[in-house]
């Protein structure tokens, strides 16, 4: 089992280019089995979801042809079964994509209830509350969801509450619905926009994906397409944040700034210098942060999927902040880890409070889920001494080269994956 192996206490300066955004990427992917013809997409980030996701879609027959590690041509004209392996879906949650697209384009699909990081419930009720109300029947049977359509037709559909994923996948089985679809409460996103944009290329008729209400005009059918996926938004925030944790001087690029300013905010709040650029933000951390209140909340509130980085970040801040999780409630399982750092931080029910220490102290400590793992290591990339993170798979998951580009700002990192390996890494950086 691989790990990281981390000598901390060096500020990251210098320039990182940030992949496509992953979570845009899984909805854009099970989209393009919608046509018969071939879709090509670009700027694929080259992770573990995306290609659990590609095997999945080859399993049920459609030709997936990598061109490189970030381009991939799809064909879905000889999708031939719409059960989808439960081996691939248990690795992933985004595989439930998968329902949405197949609905729409043969009006049948079955697809085992999902995996992917156990952060707390994700109920899948309102993807199905949506399908149904497209026409579609919709079981449970045996750990899968099976849902079939004589026909789809349009509908008004309110969702309680705002679902990212249950509005990517109402939106693609609606956009091969007969008639008019609006969905109100809706996701705003940006990997929702970038699937409406997707899919419109496709030909598809969506218009307001980015606001909260989104009208949706079915066409029979979708063609092909070139498309490249947006930068990734909370890639890029883990280098913001891993700057400041460590008083370093850093350059994300290939960024859509606009998708980064609750990030950005919080870390002009805590003391730090954010330059923007047209697609470039630049981070400087010179001086001991400030303590702030942040509250995850759907976009443009903070991203939940910051969260963890952002609290690494405080728990080196002078002062009390408090941290408010309103989406995820189990997102705080790296508390523990962190303590065993030296972090002073009290988690009582959904709010974490952080009293910031002078630094921190390298640790074995194990990534409880993806954006945890990545804090983790923001963590031991800012404490004294050597910091061992186990289970990183979790880390490979959403972040492509994560270890690479951190090497490129001059941090000492390395994945290992056996004892020697460590031994060797601790001489060497002494």
């Amino acid at each position: 089992m691989d790990q990281y192996v981390i000598k901390g206490g060096i500020p990251l300066v210098g320039e990182v280019e940030i992949g496509g955004a992953k979570n845009a990427a899984l909805g854009i992917l099970a989209a393009a089995i919608m046509t018969d013809e071939t879709v090509v997409i670009d700027n694929l980030p080259d992770v573990q979801d995306i290609n659990v996701l590609l095997e999945a879609m080859s399993g049920i027959g459609a030709v997936v042809d990598r061109i490189n590690s970030h381009k991939v041509a799809i064909n879905g004209s000889m999708i031939g079964e719409v059960s989808v392996d439960y081996e691939y879906i248990k690795k992933i949650r985004a595989s439930y994509y998968l329902l949405g697209a197949l609905l729409g384009k043969y009006k049948k699909a079955e697809v085992p209830l999902p995996g992917g990081c156990n952060i707390g419930s994700r109920p899948i009720d309102l993807h199905l509350k949506g399908f149904r109300a497209l026409g579609a029947s919709v079981s449970i049977r045996h750990g899968s969801i099976i849902a079939v359509a004589e026909r789809l037709h349009g509908s008004h559909i309110f969702l309680d509450t705002v679902s990212v994923g249950a509005t990517i996948n109402i939106m693609m089985a609606a956009s091969m619905a007969e008639g008019y679809t609006i969905i109100e409460n809706a996701a705003r996103e940006p990997h929702v926009v970038d699937v409406a944009n997707f899919l419109n290329s496709m030909g598809a008729n969506i218009k307001g994906a980015g606001t909260d209400v989104i009208r949706i005009r079915g066409v029979e059918k979708l063609h092909k397409t070139d498309y490249s996926i947006i930068p990734d938004q909370i890639e890029a925030g883990t280098f913001m944040f891993a700057a400041a944790a460590t008083k370093g001087d850093v350059m994300v690029k290939n960024v859509i700034p606009k998708h980064l300013e609750a990030t950005t905010a919080k870390l002009e709040e805590i003391g730090c210098e954010v330059e923007e650029f047209d697609d470039a933000v630049r981070v400087v951390a010179s001086k001991r942060l400030r303590t702030t209140n942040v509250k995850t909340l759907p976009y443009p509130g903070y991203p939940t999927d910051m969260q963890p980085q952002i609290s690494v970040t405080l728990a080196l801040a002078q002062g009390t902040s408090i941290v408010t999780e309103s989406i995820f409630e189990n997102r705080f399982k790296y508390v523990d880890e962190l303590a065993r750092m030296g972090a002073n931080i009290k988690v009582e029910g959904n709010t974490a409070i952080i009293s910031g220490v002078k630094s921190l102290m390298g640790a074995r400590v194990s990534a409880p889920d993806l954006r945890a793992g990545a804090a983790l290591v923001i963590a031991g990339l800012a404490a004294e001494g050597v910091t061992i993170v186990d289970d990183i798979v979790y880390i490979q998951r959403g972040y492509e080269r994560f270890e690479e580009k951190l090497r490129g700002l001059g941090a000492e990192i390395e994945r290992v994956s056996c004892e020697k390996e460590i031994q060797k890494f601790k001489l060497r950086v002494g």
